[in-house]
């Protein structure tokens, strides 16, 4: 499908489509919970996480192969790094918003992670290597919202990765995302003052 102005929104329209597919939901199939019933009630990765490790693992791989695979598919022929970026930010509101949920999802930071895994494998490596350090430690030493915690400094230390050694354009992307993301946890942030405040 070429670059046109209705290619890229067909495009668009796909990357959301293949972003909203609910692995989160899909990995608990047969388990008899409904994974937005429990926990955090958010149907991504860190929530399942506490319900089972395996098919929290499942929800991973397809939550960050649906980032990586939209992109890959979409960005066939469509050349520019804006339009990566675009792509991208569909196969993530896809997540957050998914029609297959009444519109509800995830927070995102499992497929932006695999978004930025085919924009950027290099830089991709080395923030989620951070975040997994990040999320050990915050395991281990017992931090409140240790996951909403290691997910935004893993995005805050991406874009500083862009505006280093990419340019100023993409840091630019990068920080919209990440102002997005922040918002999706904006209820980890609240819950961070309450204690703070208590």
């Amino acid at each position: 499908m070429p670059a046109t102005p209705l290619g890229i929104i067909v495009r668009f329209f796909i990357c959301f489509l293949l972003g909203s597919i609910p692995f989160a939901v899909l990995a608990m199939m047969g388990s008899g919970t409904d994974i937005r019933t429990v926990g955090s009630g958010n149907p991504g990765f860190n929530n399942v996480l506490r319900v089972s490790k395996w098919r929290a693992v499942l929800t991973l791989i397809g939550d960050l192969g649906k980032g990586y695979f939209a992109v890959w598919l979409a960005s066939h022929g469509a050349h520019g790094v804006a339009l990566g970026w675009l792509f991208g930010f569909a196969a993530i509101a896809g997540h957050c918003f998914s029609p297959f949920l009444k519109f509800n999802g995830g927070k995102g930071i499992a497929t932006s992670a695999g978004v930025m895994l085919q924009l950027y494998p290099l830089f991709a490596a080395v923030a989620l290597a951070f975040f997994v350090v990040m999320r050990l430690a915050g395991s281990r030493l017992k931090w409140p919202e240790a996951g909403a915690t290691a997910s935004m400094s893993t995005w805050v230390l991406f874009v500083a990765l862009m505006l280093a050694f990419v340019n100023p354009q993409d840091a630019v992307y990068a920080a919209l995302l990440t102002l997005f993301l922040g918002w999706r946890h904006k209820k980890n942030f609240q819950n961070l003052l309450a204690r703070r405040s208590a």
